[in-house]
């Protein structure tokens, strides 16, 4: 009993127990974020941002799909709590009704060669998304992948979308601009901040959704 007692005491001081990982996680991924503010009214490389899919709820009542706004974030269903102390990758994301910044739920924008921080970015051009689920130590980049027998979103059976730890094609992604009569118009042009746009992966040519029923 001494020697449980002992180790017990020894894994609380270092902060290894259980409750202590869950805890810390917690409050990582729950941690108030401050998104980037616009000055120019476009959004830059290095911004704090969030992805966040409007209501889209239809006029008939009874729809079976979830309502209100949705914004990407970490999955904390598939977050091993014995290995709390961070995130681990590859890691799942999924859609959560909180439109408050925190950990989860915010993703810097990155520059695809790490030289254009301040720039705006512009439709058609690629850029990578970032987050740190409210850690310092690390940074997990949104990615994807063509679907396949063994890979796939769990629920929806759609290309899963995922974070990985390391950059490559699978982590590039495109801002195209939303009425496709005037895209070719705006490709190049700076992205403006708070607009609705679509984000599109460039190796599967596929766009970011959120499925609201399945």
């Amino acid at each position: 009993k001494q020697d449980r007692l002992r180790d017990f005491m020894q894994k609380r001081e270092r902060g290894e127990l259980l409750i202590q990982k869950v805890n810390k996680l917690q409050d990582n991924l729950l941690k108030k974020i401050q998104l980037s503010v616009s000055k120019d009214g476009f959004v830059h490389f290095g911004d704090t941002v969030m992805l966040l899919n409007p209501d889209n709820k239809p006029s008939v009542e009874n729809y079976p799909g979830v309502c209100g706004s949705l914004t990407l974030a970490v999955n904390l269903d598939e977050i091993s709590m014995y290995s709390a102390a961070s995130l681990q990758a590859p890691c799942g994301v999924s859609a959560v009704k909180s439109v408050d910044p925190m950990g989860r739920n915010t993703f810097c924008i990155l520059s695809a060669d790490g030289r254009a921080v301040g720039e705006p970015i512009r439709f058609g051009q690629n850029f990578g998304l970032g987050t740190t689920g409210g850690f310092s130590d690390q940074m997990l980049y949104l990615a994807s992948d063509h679907k396949s027998f063994i890979r796939f979103a769990k629920k929806s059976y759609l290309q899963q979308v995922f974070l990985t730890n390391e950059l490559s094609y699978l982590t590039c992604w495109q801002a195209t601009f939303l009425d496709p009569q005037l895209r070719l118009e705006y490709e190049g042009f700076p992205v403006p901040a708070n607009s609705k746009m679509i984000i599109t992966h460039c190796h599967t040519n596929r766009s970011l959704a959120v499925p609201r029923k399945f």
